[in-house]
């Protein structure tokens, strides 16, 4: 926004917008990652199968 509010340069501005989007994916993957290993499994280990759902939808969030 501050940029647009600076009249930057349109390519600048599109050029950070994709900077923060894959910092944002980046972080998303080790976050799914250990969400995996820790909340999914222990929650497939203790029977709880919703979790496999919550994770497909999650999953289908994260593919749009």
């Amino acid at each position: 926004k501050r940029m647009l509010d600076e009249d930057c340069y349109c390519p600048d501005i599109i050029t950070q917008v994709a900077a923060a989007n894959a910092a944002l994916n980046s972080f998303n993957k080790v976050l799914l990652a250990n969400h995996i290993k820790t909340c999914v499994a222990d929650d497939i280990r203790a029977g709880k199968d919703e979790t496999i759902d919550e994770l497909l939808n999650t999953l289908q969030k994260l593919m749009k």
